[in-house]
């Protein structure tokens, strides 16, 4: 389009093109060097420090981390790439309401330390489709539960992020998205690979202080005239160029409220406070990237201390990505709020809307070199922490749910190497989905993220509730709450892929339980009928047993620990593959005396070079080590709290939901 049919609003991004570089420079690309050097030792540093060769070690960090890096880590795992460009373009599309699902969240990760964390490490598991396992018997539902997450993790988690990574990277360096995605995916790959849950934590605790760090500095350059003029440009933001007669490319007359009409606004306010909880408290206290991490505290105080930091850090998205998203609508009207597709076409290669590229926009524009490529960390920082996190959650699932009930006799190594391998699966498929990514919700990233967790996770959501404080609940109950829960919601999700939201532009000839029913809303009612499914087949069929009560739900987390015959089987099974495996480790690193003769020149380089492959996947083996199968309480942690310390973390619990509780009644 001809620059006299494209006016600019100022400050003119066409006339800065020429002026200064809107790519990465020298020195931009010497602070990602140093940014990738410091990761890397990072790694390299929790690589050495712990032991990777044990399924608790790799996949559990030995179950002996702190509170600040795990606490940390949450915070990097749940704020990726997707949440810098989704929440900054759902703050310059509409306006602050998104916050909420973080607000949201600052109480949801706190019930998961104070209720479900206990459960958890009294029944000690290690994913949570073993936790259902446990509580209802069978293999139905724990098989069920691990291929529902692993398509939850592709839907609303890795596409997404590798998207929003790929759109960043694309702005930065004018590559095309696809080309973005594949050295996005080479970068994760290697670094998921090799290492395991220990380092995914550590190197998450420095990629939290470096995004925090750049988010503020950003604040700082994207400048307006303080809060209040931010106030009172977004509603002016209008493109010079929109569709006649329309609403498209007007900012939203309620964009500074959380709380919004109930009928006829895009986020209902009944909607906010119950629709939202459901999604929410099923990633904080049943998702598998979330609580595999906190079952790998030391003991329960600092589990609770961790959810206290995450809870803490949830303030700030808000002005890390929301904020700088409005300004950079308010900076860059006819790109960022681009109210004509031709143009949105032309601008960011998204018919749909440019939205997307308001936090890219900002760091590319603003910024001066050096803190351009301080940015540039920033999202890969993001990037990274949440996609290794993701995978390493997604292998754990896979590998000790799905494979280990294929392959009984399994052994260690060739569970590490299906993991790896499934890792590598999970990315092809999640690259074919991204396309549906870009072109979903009206180019609102983190909308089109909640959307789809409205309609899978309420059943997941109440099956874990009333697992865990509902005794009468049992296998039929859960498994056909799950079964009616997943065909209702999915079916909805079909249709609203087969229906898209029209644009401001189309009239909206959508079914009514599309058109009228938010997403939101569908969340309450989905979960109302998975209730009433548990509730009834659960009384009209047999009552669970003993042993799926004991340890298992909040009022039986302190019973006595007891042993069935299943298990004990179990773990001497695992403790003869362990033996064979360390036999068979042994026979390849240290050769008879024959073998040795006759092939030690030949094979000397090849040991050496096996050596350092096993080291880096975590497979390592020190002679003359037996294996070992430490007793269950060995491996988990202690409920047991110290009165001072107990007393601390339950003061900044009421500090911390007070605080919760300001925000959302201030923003209302």
């Amino acid at each position: 389009m001809a620059a006299t049919e494209h006016p600019v609003v100022s400050p003119s991004p066409t006339a800065e093109d020429t002026s200064r570089p809107t790519t990465l420079v020298t020195t931009d690309i010497v602070v990602l060097v140093i940014y990738f050097l410091l990761v890397l030792a990072v790694g390299l540093w929790s690589m050495w420090k712990t032991k990777r060769s044990t399924v608790d070690g790799y996949f559990l960090a030995g179950k002996n981390m702190t509170w600040w890096p795990v606490g940390a880590s949450l915070f990097a795992s749940n704020v990726g790439s997707g949440h810098f460009i989704g929440l900054a373009g759902s703050g310059a599309a509409a306006g602050i309401a998104s916050t909420a699902y973080k607000w949201n969240g600052m109480l949801m990760v706190l019930l998961l330390g104070w209720l479900f964390l206990p459960i958890y490490i009294a029944s000690r598991v290690t994913t949570m489709p073993e936790y259902l396992q446990k509580r209802f018997g069978g293999k139905i539902i724990q098989l069920f539960l691990c291929v529902l997450y692993l398509f939850i993790y592709i839907f609303t988690k890795i596409s997404v992020d590798m998207y929003a990574g790929a759109v960043f990277i694309q702005q930065a360096l004018q590559w095309n998205i696809y080309l973005a995605v594949v050295l996005l995916l080479g970068i994760t790959a290697l670094y998921t690979i090799a290492g395991g849950l220990a380092a995914v934590i550590y190197t998450d605790a420095v990629q939290t202080l470096i995004m925090v760090i750049g988010g503020l500095i950003l604040m700082g350059f994207a400048e307006v005239g303080g809060f209040q003029a931010v106030l009172d440009k977004y509603p002016q933001a209008i493109p010079s160029i929109r569709v006649p007669n329309t609403t498209c490319g007007i900012p939203r007359e309620d964009a500074f409220h959380i709380f919004r009409h109930p009928v006829t606004s895009d986020l209902p306010w009944p909607g906010v406070i119950l629709g939202m909880s459901i999604p929410s408290m099923w990633y904080w206290r049943s998702d598998q990237v979330i609580v595999q991490r906190s079952l790998a505290s030391k003991n329960i105080v600092h589990a609770k201390g961790r959810s206290l930091l995450a809870a803490y850090l949830k303030v700030l998205p808000f002005f890390m990505m929301v904020i700088p998203g409005m300004i950079s609508r308010i900076l860059y009207p006819d790109e960022v709020g681009c109210g004509d597709p031709d143009v949105c076409k032309q601008v960011c290669g998204n018919p749909v809307g440019c939205s997307d590229i308001a936090y890219a926009k900002l760091v590319m524009e603003l910024l001066p070199a050096g803190l351009r490529g301080l940015m540039m960390s920033v999202m890969l920082a993001a990037l990274m922490s949440s996609l290794t996190s993701i995978f390493n959650s997604s292998s754990t699932i896979f590998t000790m749910d799905l494979w280990r009930n294929i392959r009984r006799t399994a052994s260690e190594w060739e569970l590490m190497i299906v993991g790896r391998v499934f890792v590598l699966v999970l990315v092809v498929v999640s690259v074919l989905w991204i396309p549906l990514v870009q072109a979903s919700q009206g180019g609102q990233l983190f909308i089109y993220i909640q959307s789809i967790s409205m309609y899978l996770q309420p059943p997941i959501t109440v099956v874990f509730f009333t697992g865990c404080f509902w005794k009468w609940t049992n296998e039929k109950g859960a498994f056909w709450g799950l079964i009616v829960g997943m065909v209702v919601g999915c079916t909805r999700m079909v249709l609203d892929f087969v229906y898209p939201t029209p644009q401001c532009y189309e009239i909206d000839n959508r079914p009514d339980i599309i058109k009228y029913v938010h997403y939101l809303y569908f969340s309450i009612i989905l979960t109302v009928l998975t209730l009433i499914v548990v509730v009834c087949v659960s009384l009209a069929t047999e009552k669970p047993k003993p042993e799926q009560i004991s340890r298992l739900m909040w009022y039986t987390r302190f019973d006595p620990v007891t042993e069935s015959k299943e298990v004990v089987v179990s773990d001497l099974q695992m403790i003869k593959h362990a033996t064979q495996y360390s036999k068979d480790m042994e026979n390849d690193a240290y050769p008879t005396k024959e073998d040795s003769s006759s092939s030690a020149s030949s094979n000397a380089g090849s040991s050496k070079l096996k050596s350092a492959l096993f080291w880096i996947c975590g497979m390592e083996k020190q002679k003359g080590e037996k294996p070992k199968s430490p007793p269950p309480e060995a491996q988990t942690c202690s409920l047991e709290e110290e009165p001072c310390m107990r007393h601390l973390v339950n003061a900044n619990l009421i500090i911390c939901i007070s605080v919760a509780v300001f925000l959302f009644a201030y923003w209302a």
